[in-house]
């Protein structure tokens, strides 16, 4: 799925990484197409894959993280644009400690599900993160308030 969408070119280096300022309108690009490309492949019932924004993000998200945030290149202006993997357990930190005082939004995303946010959803998600990380810093951050298995 990954490879259908280009995801893999974008991969090569940070260079076909977007600008900052335009990564949340490609990533919203990224995942309508993650969704699209998703549906030409079948699960073991024989139905076509059916990805929400929220399971798009994720597998993007791992992905980017994976190649430039965990290779070192974590100071890069662009790679500090790359969304974090959102999950059940790091809205549920981030609820319980209030973060950035964004309790509602934190709240808003645990009632819906990571796994069933639409695009809008997911995009509240991360303008608060954006509002609660310090400026300057990589949106990656918010996952010190991860707390799976450490």
């Amino acid at each position: 799925i990954l490879e259908d969408v280009g995801l893999n070119i974008v991969a090569r280096t940070i260079n076909n990484l977007p600008q900052p300022n335009e990564f949340d309108a490609e990533h919203r690009k990224w995942r309508n197409d993650v969704i699209n490309a998703a549906k030409k492949h079948n699960e073991k019932n024989g139905k076509p894959l059916a990805f929400t924004h929220g399971v798009a993000a994720k597998l993007i998200n791992i992905y980017l993280k994976s190649i430039f945030v965990c290779s070192g290149s974590h100071g890069d202006p662009k790679v500090k644009a790359i969304h974090p993997p959102i999950d059940s357990v790091l809205l549920d930190a981030l609820y319980r400690q209030n973060i950035g005082q964004n309790r509602n939004a934190w709240q808003s995303a645990r009632n819906t599900r990571w796994s069933k946010l639409n695009s809008q959803q997911y995009e509240n998600v991360i303008n608060a993160i954006q509002h609660t990380i310090p400026a300057g810093s990589g949106l990656w951050r918010i996952e010190e308030y991860w707390q799976g298995f450490q």
